[in-house]
């Protein structure tokens, strides 16, 4: 998930320029000692900055070492994703700790894909799946009540640890989160996207968190577990979807590789959904991979259509660029390979910087031909109507 960036004031208030300094000492650390150092003063200044709603500070401090000192900028912008979805409570005469958690389910469907309240006999099956394959057996889970799409994700870091106040509370209760879905956005319809079960994971201070972390777990074996075993109950609040659940995690690691799993999970769908809709085969159809360039590299877009109809789109994918990568990285030989992988062997990779265009009147991307052309996604008339892009 790229991290948010907004734009610089003009000038830098007090604790935005000591966040610079600090988070530009520890990236010039040399050692353990003095990286706690620097990171404890860090620590305390983010914390209190995001209890304060300081969002601004936190964002231009970030922004400015974005482009003057990128290594200090990764460690300012670990600190404060770490003091957003991370807490300390005591329970019981004992510290605690608390992790914010994302478990992503990529999915596709002709139809719309679910997104809303889960009720109470949806929440405890997941509850006792996630705790049995995901986390350690001292783990105490705690669930928000919705199935939340991106578009309704916390906007701000001191959201996040807003919400993650409210999930530890539910965690030390032992009941789950209800959410005031009032104000909360509309969910875009797209044919392929993500779903989010958020929740926290409280556990006693030193002890493991995940089962990976416990002697005898491993990653692969719990998200193999997780899968087999979860997906029976995420299939009622999935219906008429396919979908494929990802491995829980801390929340904005978890978020940042759905939306690197979702790119080509959706060409996989794009090709599905053409087979399923059209009846044509993958080697009957024909991909053209294009870049598109704003000021610099943004993204990827990929055409598809029968191989016959050279100036045709039938349907198209957006696939964005995320954290370091950019021309330099072999992107589109990551799209040839997922496509080649489907099953296609006509793919056509242009070398032109295409501009990033859009339609003037419904606001959907174009997607490339052949010829490198921009034009309008369309299905043939007799296809059912269907989102023209997939996320």
């Amino acid at each position: 998930m790229k991290r948010t960036r907004f734009g610089a004031r003009d000038r830098l208030s007090r604790d935005a320029a000591e966040l610079q300094r600090l988070a530009i000492g520890l990236s010039e650390s040399g050692g353990r000692l003095e990286d706690s150092f620097w990171e404890g003063r860090l620590a305390e200044l983010v914390q209190g900055l995001i209890q304060s709603g300081a969002e601004d500070d936190l964002t231009t401090a970030m922004d400015r070492l974005f482009e003057s000192h990128p290594r200090a900028h990764d460690e300012l912008a670990n600190m404060v994703e770490s003091m957003a979805e991370t807490q300390s409570l005591e329970v019981g005469g004992q510290l605690h700790d608390l992790q914010l958690f994302a478990a992503p389910i990529l999915a596709w469907s002709r139809y719309a894909i679910p997104a809303g309240p889960l009720g109470a006999s949806s929440l405890e099956p997941l509850k006792v799946q996630l705790g049995a394959h995901v986390f350690a057996a001292q783990t105490r889970l705690a669930l928000v009540d919705y199935l939340f799409s991106p578009d309704q994700l916390p906007r701000s870091f001191c959201d996040t640890w807003q919400l993650t106040r409210s999930l530890g509370e539910q965690a030390l209760a032992g009941t789950d989160l209800h959410l005031d879905t009032r104000g909360l956005p509309e969910t875009n319809r797209f044919l392929s996207d993500v779903r989010y079960l958020i929740g926290v994971a409280l556990v006693p201070k030193g002890q493991p968190l995940f089962r990976w972390n416990e002697p005898d777990g491993s990653k692969d074996e719990a998200l193999t577990a997780w899968v087999k075993q979860g997906s029976p109950s995420l299939a009622p609040l999935l219906t008429g979807c396919a979908y494929q659940p990802l491995l829980a995690d801390a929340y904005h690691s978890a978020c940042r590789h759905a939306d690197r799993s979702s790119r080509p999970y959706a060409v996989k769908a794009s090709v599905a959904f053409l087979q399923t809709t059209l009846g044509l085969l993958p080697e009957e159809m024909r991909a053209v991979i294009a870049p598109c360039y704003d000021q610099r590299l943004e993204e990827y877009r990929i055409g598809l259509a029968p191989r016959d109809r050279d100036n045709a789109v039938f349907h198209g994918v957006v696939w964005a660029l995320l954290g370091a990568e950019d021309e330099h990285s072999d992107v589109a030989g990551q799209i040839d390979t997922t496509l080649r992988e489907c099953g296609l062997k006509d793919i056509v990779s242009l070398d032109h910087h295409l501009p990033m265009e859009f339609c003037d009147d419904c606001g959907a991307p174009f997607f490339p031909t052949p010829e490198g052309e921009l034009v309008h996604a369309e299905m043939p008339e007799q296809a059912d109507p269907m989102p023209q892009t997939l996320h």
